[in-house]
């Protein structure tokens, strides 16, 4: 870099350009003054070329350059345009190939941590369990943050992590990547700005970090207001959201007015016309209706229906209290929750609950109110083709494109947490049939009511819903090989990872032994760990899912059966081969009959409106095709034809032993 020659000064005059002193503008040995004009320079400056030329939408076509715009303390790439700057653009880098037109400010006016260490009040509006945000935060590490907080050495350790890196990151300037846009925007302060970021028609953004890559790009579009930020990677925010003291993770989308304050959004999540307010919403939490609201409660995987609202705050010690919507689990149109309250997984909440329910051992159900109580039936979404759909479309519908992920997400329905709290709950059950008798109408448990016939379908559902996992588990152990005599089995059966052994715990997306997260919780209380290395330990217990989830499943298989693995006989191996071809069928099967009443005559109203009985038919199947060729019915019939090929393949592989 080198002055400005005087011919170049004299040149820049001429174009109406000014500066406190010329001497603090640096430029490359090829500079030319050519585009810039009408420019006020003071502080320290850098100038890169101007040779390119921008094509915008229609043909129109800007060539590089700055005029009309007031620099201070900046600098500035290679075939850049800035444009009309109604006050100025102070302390900042900007990369190569930026387009910025038409904005009002772009200042850092002091010493900023761009959004890092700012703490979001998420559960406790009045605090007490707020996490401290950076730019590389996962779900799993803020479900510590925040629910850990008995843990106070170890909480102090994280805070003391946190903001040793926003120290290391805080800076008087701020950065604009390479190839970013920003058009007809007001206000941005404080805000570092990744590559390829497009900020159109945007209102503020105050304190923040926008970490687009060019890989996963971020655009925040027209009337966004936010404060004290992050947005992750792939992350779309527009239409007039409001955000403040958030983080937005990766591929998230928040949009059409939703408005969110003290709120943590992690992978995958979609925002719209509501409200969120000290939420921990995990990977694919989605709220898009103008009337719902949510409020002081830890979600993933979540669909919440349109009115869907929580309650926080009984009048007396403030808004203090706080709810759990355990993964994959979804509120009808107009459900009510009043906190403190814990649903258990994949469950289905309809209507106003009052009761302060905890049904975390419980999952798969639905609670439903009858004349204010709450009902419980429990296993019944095991059946239901809605949660399998769920369950497929959640990992196709994963947008984040980036290279470096943040969330570690386990898609699978049945796991070693969820299976532990069906083993529980089929306990829970029969304790409540032997207390109360067979013949009793409904069964009290704590608040929740309970029909007789709900309780014994239940309690079959979460059996077959048992074996159907350990079948998988031990099927997976034993496809792909042929065996000649029962000890290559038993072998074959020993785990093959020292981990796994105990209870298991979903990290808002990560499925993991809680063994293994209190030895990280350890290292972390002794100092012997960095932020990244604790991210890089959760990606690993991600990894070895498999080869743990069978450690856990050997131990968890011998007490349910009651056989030992290790010296199991082949005519064992056969039953709970038979056993899961039974179970997976059974439930299969249930699953064709549910997707059925979406094909009904009931379902057909409001179809061939003006014909005849049989217009409505063909109506129908023009809109919504036939049942026989329906894209999920013919995938249940073809897992059921999969499932079954498989268990005769493994019996052939076994069938040589006596």
């Amino acid at each position: 870099m080198r002055n400005l020659t005087q011919h170049e000064i004299d040149s820049l005059l001429i174009n109406q350009c000014s500066a406190e002193d010329w001497t603090q503008i640096l430029v490359p040995d090829d500079f030319s003054p050519n585009h810039i004009f009408s420019t006020r320079f003071s502080g320290k400056i850098t100038l890169g070329r101007f040779d390119k030329t921008f094509e915008i939408a229609g043909g129109l076509r800007r060539h590089s350059g700055i005029r009309n715009a007031t620099l201070h303390q900046c600098d500035i790439g290679n075939n850049v345009l800035i444009e009309n700057v109604a006050n100025h653009i102070s302390n900042y880098t900007i990369g190569d190939d930026c387009y910025i037109q038409n904005v009002n400010v772009i200042a850092v006016e002091q010493r900023s941590y761009f959004g890092n260490n700012v703490y979001v009040n998420v559960l406790n509006e009045t605090g007490g369990r707020e996490v401290p945000i950076y730019n590389h935060l996962s779900s799993s590490l803020a479900y510590i943050l925040s629910l850990y907080r008995h843990k106070k050495k170890l909480i102090e350790h994280l805070f003391a992590m946190i903001k040793q890196y926003a120290e290391e990151h805080a800076a008087n300037k701020g950065t604009i990547g390479h190839h970013v846009k920003i058009l007809n925007t007001g206000t941005i302060k404080h805000v570092n700005i990744g590559d390829c970021t497009k900020i159109v028609n945007t209102s503020r953004l105050e304190n923040g970090s926008i970490n687009s890559t060019m890989k996963a790009p971020v655009y925040v579009g027209d009337s966004v207001i936010a404060t004290d930020f992050i947005l992750s990677s792939g992350s779309y925010v527009a239409d007039a959201a409001k955000l403040v003291r958030c983080f937005v993770g990766q591929a998230c989308h928040v949009s059409h007015n939703f408005s969110a304050h003290d709120t943590l959004m992690f992978a995958n999540c979609s925002f719209e016309n509501g409200e969120a307010c000290s939420v921990f919403a995990g990977p694919y939490t989605a709220s898009m209706h103008k009337s719902s609201l949510l409020i002081a409660g830890m979600f993933s995987f979540l669909n919440a229906g349109s009115g869907s609202n929580q309650s926080n705050h009984m009048y007396k010690l403030g808004p203090i209290h706080q709810g759990i919507v355990e993964r994959g689990s979804k509120t009808t149109s107009d459900s009510y929750i009043l906190w403190p309250s814990r649903i258990g997984a994949f469950s289905l909440v309809m209507g106003r609950h009052y009761r302060h329910a905890d049904t975390t051992n419980l999952p798969f159900s639905y609670l439903i109110e009858k004349s204010d109580e709450t009902y419980l039936i429990p296993a019944v979404n095991l059946r239901s083709v809605g949660t399998i759909r769920d369950a497929k479309k959640w990992p196709n519908r994963d947008k984040r494109t980036d290279t470096d992920l943040l969330d570690r997400i386990n898609y699978n329905l049945l796991s070693p947490y969820t299976i532990e709290k069906m083993i529980n709950g089929r306990k829970i059950l029969f304790n409540l049939k032997d207390v109360s008798g067979d013949n009793t109408e409904v069964y009290a448990l704590k608040c929740l009511k309970i029909k007789n016939s709900s309780l014994r379908n239940g309690i079959q559902l979460y059996e077959k819903a048992i074996i159907k996992f350990f079948g998988n588990s031990m099927i997976h152990r034993l496809a792909n090989q042929k065996y000649s005599s029962i000890d290559e089995i038993r072998n074959q059966l020993q785990p093959t990872h020292h981990s796994g052994k105990g209870t298991w715990v979903d990290l808002s997306g990560l499925i993991a032994p809680k063994k293994e997260i209190e030895r990280l919780l350890h290292q972390i209380e002794a100092s012997s760990v960095t932020l990244k290395e604790i991210e890089q330990r959760f990606h690993q217990l991600h990894i070895d899912y498999y080869d743990m989830e069978w450690t856990w499943a050997y131990d968890a298989i011998e007490a349910y059966y009651g056989i030992s693995l290790s010296r199991i006989t082949i005519e064992q191996v056969r039953e709970i081969i038979n056993k899961w071809l039974n179970a997976v069928v059974t439930l299969d099967e249930m699953l064709y009959k549910d997707a059925m009443k979406e094909f009904s005559i009931t379902s057909m109203i409001g179809f061939g409106v003006d014909g005849a009985e049989i217009d409505k038919l063909h109506d129908f199947e023009m809109v919504r095709g036939s049942f026989d060729e329906d894209l999920f019915v013919k995938a249940v019939r073809d897992h059921i034809a999969t499932k079954t090929a498989l268990a005769q393949q493994v019996l052939n592989n076994i069938s040589a032993i006596d």
